[in-house]
């Protein structure tokens, strides 16, 4: 899932606003809408003219073109891939699970396993098009009840509040959907003493809740690799053209090193290791070693250790599996390890899972998407879509020196008040984005940070028209006084004026990716 919890009564993240974003925050979180779209006579967006005619042909069909390993891993790596699938996909518990590792579950939680969220084509994707969290919520008893914002047939996405209750203080982390109050597996943690379900429908009525859905984990080993000078390179490069359509960019910083980072939604996390723990603990309530403490807290008061009873160790059965204590998942050096079940600990055995996955297959080349790529580059896409990086020396081979066709810069851009969530992470303001790498994109069924573009198969087996079209126009967006123009705008108008079989050749070359 996509995590990084925020700022919340001492459990999130510190979150840097710049002293503009402080100064507009009450006004933005009133006034904030989304942006309300024109269509088409074809059913496309149509933020301006010439409205697009393209149709999404849809996502190319199972088998999966991704979620394989590397063929080049070691012997020695490769004979770990089987356990790190099993950890990537099992089912956690509060206390009392199958298997030792497969606990600590809560107190919040937005699901119980990694590929509720990152399931579709293969185990590491994104959301699969059959929502896996109705069987979740309330498994083993639990009694929470559904957020509106989740569909059966929508996206797997977690809600973030912009703003605290206020409507002024910047919030900007993930509040959890579901709480483990009168589960099974969670003696003693009832309604009475447990925590309560967010008010999403308050939230949604004072307009402060946006979404995000997950990101794809295939090749991101090779992300996490490429060279910051590279990086930094390709944004001084083509500086001209880059100017006539409008696009800028910046890295990300880490504020703890310096270094450049690269991974999420606005490019938040550095590495996979950070980005595997930060997960875990607020996707799934799994404290680990890189978040050792739980995610206890009462949005209602400012206690420590507001659910005492909810938290570990539960009172269960002698030899039954739970947790002795934060963190609930840990590197098992101080215990006597079972040899291929305990030892090491979660994250990296998460982190190898998904620097071992090799990036997707692209479909069959045609002639239509052989000028797809082409038209892809005329209209300016591959500004910010930068096709390529090439990975240095790594001390896994398997990732050395590879071409990393991932169409992405890896900078986070301004995409306009359209896109914007009114939230910041490091230096990415409210309505700047990391350029999503494109590779993967021919399967997925959801499309944007918030996942608004869905793919929908109708009972007639046909699509509705206009989805990954749709996700193209939504990169136009003019400024509002609060956010600046989209820098793609120069771009989709440029995309809107092909020709009508160019446009659908670039439609069927992302399709093909």
């Amino acid at each position: 899932m996509e995590a990084q919890s925020g700022q919340k009564s001492g459990r999130r993240l510190t979150l840097y606003f710049a002293a503009a974003a402080l100064a507009i925050g009450g006004i933005a979180a009133l006034m904030w809408q989304p942006a309300t779209v024109a269509r088409g006579s074809s059913g496309n967006n149509c933020p301006v003219s010439p409205c697009p005619t393209a149709v999404d042909p849809g996502p190319r069909p199972l088998p999966a073109d991704a979620g394989t390993f590397y063929s080049t891993l070691t012997t020695n790596q490769n004979a770990i891939t089987n356990r790190l699938t099993q950890i990537f996909t099992e089912v956690n518990y509060v206390a009392g699970g199958p298997l030792v590792k497969t606990v600590g579950l809560g107190p919040y939680f937005n699901s119980n396993q990694c590929t509720s969220c990152h399931a579709y084509p293969a185990p590491g994707g994104s959301s699969p098009p059959t929502n896996p969290l109705f069987g979740v919520y309330q498994l083993e008893g639990a009694t929470n009840t559904m957020p509106y914002f989740i569909s059966t047939n929508g996206p797997v996405i977690v809600a973030r509040f912009p703003y605290q209750s206020d409507l002024v203080t910047p919030d900007g982390g993930v509040h959890q959907m579901f709480v483990i109050d009168n589960r099974t597996d969670a003696p003693g943690c009832t309604t009475s003493t447990g925590p309560a379900q967010y008010n999403f429908t308050q939230a949604q009525s004072q307009n402060n809740i946006i979404f995000r859905q997950t990101t794809p984990t295939f090749g991101e080993g090779l992300i996490e690799l490429i060279q910051e000078s590279d990086i930094i390179n390709n944004m001084n490069s083509n500086l001209t053209l880059k100017a006539s359509l409008g696009i800028t960019g910046h890295p990300q910083y880490s504020d703890d090193d310096g270094t450049i980072t690269r991974f999420g939604w606005k490019a938040q996390n550095k590495s996979l290791t950070y980005f595997s723990g930060e997960a875990y603990t607020v996707e799934e309530g799994v404290s680990d070693e890189a978040f050792p403490s739980e995610n206890d807290d009462n949005p209602n008061t400012a206690s420590v250790d507001a659910y005492p009873s909810c938290m570990p160790p539960f009172p269960v059965s002698p030899g039954t599996n739970h947790t002795k204590g934060v963190p609930d998942d840990r590197n098992d050096t101080g215990e006597a390890p079972k040899i291929g079940v305990n030892f090491p600990g979660d994250l990296e055995r998460f982190s190898l899972f998904m620097r071992f996955l090799s990036p997707p297959t692209p479909g069959q080349s045609t002639t239509s998407t052989q000028n797809g790529f082409q038209q892809f580059q005329n209209v300016g896409c591959n500004m910010c879509h930068q096709i390529s990086f090439t990975t240095p020396n790594a001390s896994i081979a398997a990732l050395s020196n590879v071409t990393a066709n991932l169409y992405s810069d890896l900078l986070v851009h301004d995409m306009g008040p359209g896109l914007a969530d009114n939230v910041t992470q490091g230096q990415a303001t409210g309505d700047q984005f990391r350029s999503a790498p494109l590779w993967g994109i021919g399967q997925r069924y959801f499309f944007m940070h918030d996942g608004r573009e869905q793919t929908t198969v109708t009972s007639s087996g046909t699509l509705p028209q206009g989805n990954i079209v749709n996700a193209i126009e939504d990169h136009y967006s003019l400024g509002n006084g609060t956010y600046p123009n989209s820098e793609a705008n120069q771009v989709i108008i440029n995309f809107n004026n092909l020709s009508s079989g160019n446009q659908q050749d670039l439609v069927n070359f992302l399709r093909s990716l």
